[in-house]
């Protein structure tokens, strides 16, 4: 029986060296993901400002975040199994676990002022 005068303490299970490997590819590949995503970012406001310069809008060009969202909506609908051209399909059930987790992050690192969904 667990002495409740006593501190939990969280553990870290030491990796297995396949572990380790299968966390080291994974964590590398994620990485140039979000290198190549940065990358797209970048190309995406710099060749609107291009073309939009060449049509004498360059003030009209879309922000980084513009693209950015753009990024998120269909990333979102591929999380979530809904077609990202037309927003149809998808898991509802995804959908909330998604939200739900975007509303903790908020909450948590940014001290947003927002109830998370509650738990199903």
């Amino acid at each position: 029986m667990k002495d409740s005068l006593q501190p939990e303490t969280e553990t870290c299970p030491v990796l297995a060296p396949s572990e380790r490997q299968i966390v080291d590819v994974i964590t590398s590949a994620d990485q140039a993901l979000a290198e190549a995503v940065s990358l797209a970012l970048e190309q995406a406001v710099k060749k609107a400002v291009e073309d939009m310069r060449a049509i004498g809008q360059e003030k009209s060009a879309p922000s980084m975040q513009y693209f950015a969202s753009v990024v998120h909506q269909r990333m979102y609908c591929l999380m979530c199994g809904a077609d990202p051209g037309t927003l149809q399909g998808g898991d509802p059930e995804i959908a909330y676990h998604v939200i739900r987790n975007s509303q903790n992050i908020a909450r948590h690192y940014w001290a947003a002022d927002v109830e998370p969904y509650p738990p199903r």
